[in-house]
């Protein structure tokens, strides 16, 4: 049994069939030929698969492709790369495994500098693991894009 499902992805219009179980990490990668969204864990734990699903970060290894259905999904690759500057200038990117997830997570938080106002950037990040980079270079990233100076790992507000 297959769903038929229409969706928008990275601005553009999808239509396909999907088993009821695929997980959206799937369909990225491996129907879809959108590689940039990365399979860490699998289980939700490590953020490498994070997508922006309605203009929320979500971990596309949890989420069912059929739950798209009428959504709007956008991946790495609707990126423009100059957004990935401030990532390559403070070393926020090392090995790759986790830099997708990371570059979605960040920029959603760049984009919603309100949310420093209650929370750290090290709180926002923490459904994004990282085996390499340490976290200092992420955060002082995500300070660069919203136009604060990095603190050598020190976000506003942090200690």
């Amino acid at each position: 049994m297959t769903l038929s499902i229409g969706f928008t992805l990275n601005g553009k219009a999808v239509s396909m069939e999907a088993d009821p179980a695929e997980r959206l990490l799937d369909t990225l990668r491996y129907r879809l030929g959108l590689t940039g969204t990365k399979e860490g864990c699998g289980e939700g734990e490590c953020g490498a698969c994070t997508v922006y699903l309605d203009g929320l970060p979500v971990n596309s290894c949890l989420v069912p492709t059929y739950q798209v259905r009428g959504a709007r999904v956008e991946t790495i690759e609707a990126l423009d790369p100059v957004q990935l500057g401030p990532f390559l200038e403070q070393g926020a990117t090392q090995c790759g495994a986790c830099t997708p997830g990371v570059v979605m997570t960040a920029l959603w938080i760049s984009a919603h500098p309100e949310l420093l106002e209650t929370h750290t950037v090290r709180e926002l990040m923490a459904g994004n693991l990282c085996r390499c980079t340490g976290y200092d270079g992420i955060v002082d990233a995500v300070a660069t894009t919203i136009g604060e100076v990095g603190e050598g790992g020190r976000g506003k507000g942090e200690a």
